[in-house]
């Protein structure tokens, strides 16, 4: 069961300069809750974006460079590889960035989302949700607050 976990903006915004554009407590708080104690892939450049290895998961890095190291997490040169390295936890999850989604969406079981609504300016998109592949399962809403700027929603999808 692969699980794509992501944050995007109602325009479908990532991120912007390799960085995430907002800051929602509330999903960072969950992010860490679901996917603490699994396999976590990410791109190389999500990976420098976030400085070090996620503490309480087993971090695995795609990287075309074959002389990438990053000490404490995994190096594979393609997201199959990744994916095959992840095989034994039953649920991995697939953190981005942009690219990545894209390669994984074919993969995918669940996609895993933070709609955060509000449009941002960014260089970095999620890919479009097909309805004819995507089912929504479930939704919690919440409103901005002292802590969190956004209204947002957390949503999960599976594949039909």
């Amino acid at each position: 069961m692969i699980i794509i976990i992501a944050a995007i903006a109602q325009n479908n915004a990532l991120g912007k300069d390799n960085q995430l554009i907002w800051h929602l407590p509330a999903d960072l708080k969950r992010f860490k809750k679901v996917t603490s104690g699994h396999h976590v892939i990410m791109g190389r450049k999500t990976y420098e974006s976030l400085g070090k290895p996620l503490p309480n998961r087993t971090n695995i890095i795609i990287s075309r460079n074959k002389n990438f190291i990053a000490e404490g997490c995994i190096v594979k040169n393609s997201l199959e590889d990744a994916i095959e390295s992840a095989k034994k936890d039953s649920t991995p999850f697939i953190l981005g960035g942009a690219e990545i989604y894209k390669q994984a969406l074919e993969f995918a079981d669940i996609l895993d989302l933070t709609f955060v609504h509000h449009d941002f300016e960014a260089d970095a998109f999620f890919p479009e949700i097909d309805p004819d592949i995507w089912a929504e399962t479930s939704r919690q809403d919440f409103k901005a607050d002292e802590k969190n700027k956004y209204d947002y929603s957390f949503v999960t999808y599976k594949r039909t």
